[in-house]
C-alpha cells in the first residue's frame, strides 16, 4: 500500500508542477521512477514510453495507468492516474472560470512567453535522455532519422510511422536471425 501512495504523490507532484503537457513530464517521470525509485530500468522505461506513445490518450495518463499497474496492480493504476489528473483538472477548471479576466493582463502574456522556451527545453532534455539510454543499433538509428525527417518534411502521421517501424523491426529481426542460421 505504501508504494501505491508513493505513486499517487509522485504523479500529483509531477502533474502540479509540470507545464507543457506530457512530453514535458517525461524527464520528471524518468527521474522519479527510474533514477530515484528504481521501479523501472532505462530499457523498461523506453519500452513503456514506446507503448504509451502508440496508445491513444494523454502521455501522463497513459504512463500513470501503465506504471501504476506495474507497481501496484489495478489499485496502483487508479491512484497514479488520479494523481496525474487531479492537478491539471483543478488548475484548468480555475483558469476556465477566470480566463477572460487573466487574458486582459499583459503579465499573463509575459508569463506564457517565458514558459514556452522552458517547455521546449524540457522536451529536448527528455529526447536527449531517451536517445542516450536507448542504445540503438545502426538500423535503429536509421529508422529514427527517417522517422524524424518523415514527420518534419513529409507530414506523415505518427501512427503510420510507428506501425511501419514495427513492421520494419520485425523484418530486420527475422532477416538477421535467418542470416545467423545460415552462417552456422
Amino acid at each position: 500500500m505504501k508504494k501505491i501512495w508513493e505513486l499517487f504523490f509522485i504523479y500529483l507532484k509531477i502533474g502540479a508542477f509540470t507545464i507543457g503537457g506530457g512530453y514535458a513530464m517525461v524527464p520528471l517521470i524518468q527521474e522519479q521512477i527510474v533514477d530515484k525509485k528504481k521501479w523501472l530500468t532505462d530499457k523498461e522505461f523506453m519500452d513503456m514510453f514506446a507503448v504509451i506513445q502508440s496508445a491513444p490518450g494523454p502521455i501522463a495518463v497513459n504512463s500513470a495507468v501503465f506504471l501504476g499497474y506495474k507497481v501496484g496492480g489495478v489499485k496502483g493504476s487508479i491512484m497514479a492516474t488520479l494523481g496525474a489528473v487531479i492537478p491539471s483538472f483543478t488548475i484548468i477548471l480555475i483558469i476556465a472560470m477566470f480566463f477572460r479576466n487573466f487574458r486582459e493582463y499583459s503579465v499573463v502574456d509575459s508569463i506564457f512567453k517565458g514558459v514556452r522556451p522552458a517547455v521546449v527545453a524540457l522536451i529536448a532534455a527528455a529526447v536527449y535522455k531517451l536517445v542516450k539510454s536507448s542504445k540503438f543499433s545502426m538500423a535503429g538509428i536509421i529508422i529514427s532519422i527517417f522517422s524524424l525527417l518523415a514527420i518534419i518534411f513529409l507530414d506523415i502521421h505518427p501512427i503510420v510511422l510507428i506501425l511501419g517501424s514495427a513492421a520494419l523491426g520485425i523484418f530486420i529481426s527475422t532477416h538477421s536471425t535467418v542470416r545467423q542460421g545460415e552462417r552456422k
